[in-house]
């Protein structure tokens, strides 16, 4: 991350991101696949199968990542091979960020949930127990009782962003705020509709 100063003296923490030319990899349709949608693919495959060959050779590219986007309907200008690069965003857009959340493990209910902690004199026990946990009736802890578990590593969206930069010869894209994930983590940025 860094930050920006904008025209009215307000300064905006940015997100940099490195965007890689994606491809085409395939074209879903209403008639064939019952919704429309393009497929795309990015980076450089080290191992491919081939199945894989197989269902790229048209587009003539081996990704590694491959994400698919529903529309509403087709473009007429994209076609099969075609490369969708940073220049499709423009500052001021508002965009959906979708990425994978940093994992931070077997977590207790203080981080987990931001419980209080009991109280560490006069005998007190429950110091960074989670408390009752339920009643005598219906004899059972109901699903989604906020309890120690795994924390992060979960699929998190952070909706409506703005587009702050964009930098069509290095492949940056910048975005005012934070985004989900570690550094260099995949991520989903989508027009907000």
């Amino acid at each position: 991350m860094t930050s920006a100063v904008a025209e009215d003296g307000r300064v905006d923490a940015i997100t940099l991101l490195s965007v890689d030319p994606n491809v085409i990899t395939q074209i879903k349709s209403e008639e064939k696949d019952g919704y429309t949608a393009y497929q795309l693919g990015t980076e450089k495959s080290k191992n491919i199968n081939k199945a894989q060959k197989g269902h790229y050779k048209a587009s003539k590219a081996e990704p590694k990542v491959v994400r698919e986007f529903r529309t509403e309907e087709l473009a007429q200008d994209l076609k099969l091979g075609d490369q969708v690069n940073v220049e499709a965003f423009e500052v001021g857009d508002i965009v959906h960020v979708t990425g994978i959340s940093k994992g931070k493990g077997w977590a207790g209910t203080i981080k987990r949930h931001n419980f209080h902690r009991g109280r560490k004199t006069h005998g007190g026990r429950s110091y960074r127990r989670p408390g009752s946990i339920g009643s005598m009736y219906p004899q059972k802890i109901f699903k989604g009782k906020k309890m120690a578990g795994q924390m992060g590593h979960t699929q998190v969206t952070t909706r409506n962003l703005k587009v702050a930069l964009v930098d069509a010869e290095l492949g940056v894209l910048g975005i005012i705020g934070s985004i989900p994930g570690p550094r260099k983590g995949v991520v989903l940025v989508k027009g907000a509709k």
